[in-house]
Order: structure tokens, then sequence, then C-alpha cells
């Protein structure tokens, strides 16, 4: 059996690269911010719908992002939309925040749901996304 030897460090990516992850993550995060801020809705006597939308949106569109991607596209565009616009819009941390709420609430099968149902919308947003992106891909291909 072959030794491979010690794994290689990936080479560190260039400023530019750092620079459109850190604009896109900050529009993103911007975005998310709106969103909670336009539909306010209290997770304590609530569920968080809005968290909720805007992870399977997120999800959704990075599915779409990768497809359009993935034969040619800026060098910067999954960096900037893909890591940073798309990854500053969609939240682990909210999520997790929203589920604990609920819980100190006193509201595990609310909690228990959220959790359940924001997994299997990103993951089929995520496929759909992606989906519908080769499809739309397909039929406009002579």
């Amino acid at each position: 059996m072959d030794n491979p030897g010690p794994p290689r460090r990936a080479a560190a990516p260039s400023p530019t690269v750092v620079l459109a992850v850190a604009l896109g993550g900050g529009l993103g995060a911007t975005a998310r911010y709106g969103a909670t801020r336009l539909w306010d809705v209290p997770v304590e006597t609530g569920f968080p719908w809005t968290i909720l939308a805007v992870n399977t949106l997120g999800c959704a569109l990075i599915g779409a992002l990768m497809v359009i991607t993935e034969e040619r596209g800026h060098r910067l565009a999954r960096p900037f939309l893909g890591t940073g616009v798309l990854g500053g819009f969609t939240t682990f941390s909210a999520y997790a925040g929203g589920a604990r709420t609920l819980t100190d609430a006193g509201r595990v099968g609310p909690a228990l749901g959220y959790l359940v149902l924001t997994l299997a919308a990103a993951m089929a947003a995520v496929w759909a996304g992606t989906a519908a992106t080769r499809s739309l891909r397909a039929g406009s291909r002579p």
C-alpha cells in the first residue's frame, strides 16, 4: 500500500479573495438583518419563520450559483456570492439561537420541529435550486 505522506496544506487565499468574501459577507448579513427587521417574529411566543425562510432561500440560491459557476465564471464569483453574500445571508448561529430560545421558553416541541424543518427545507432547497438551474440551462442551449 502506498503511503501518501503527510497531508498537504491548501494554499493561502489571495488578499483579493479574502476581500471578496468579506465584502460579500457584509452584504449578505445586512440583507439577513433587513429581513428580520421587516418580518419580525418574537421567537419566545412565535416561530422563527424569518430565519427559516432566509436559510431556505439562501440554500436555493447556493444550489443555483454552483450550477451557474461550475463551467465558467469569474474566479471571484463563488467567494463573493457563495461564501460571502450567501454565507452571510444564511445563518447557522441564528438557527441554533432560535432553537435555544424556543427551548428556554419551554417550547421543546416547536424547537425540535424547527431544527428538523430547517434542515429538511435547506436540503430540499439546494436540490431544487440546482435542478431548476440545470433544467433552465439545458433548455436554453441550442
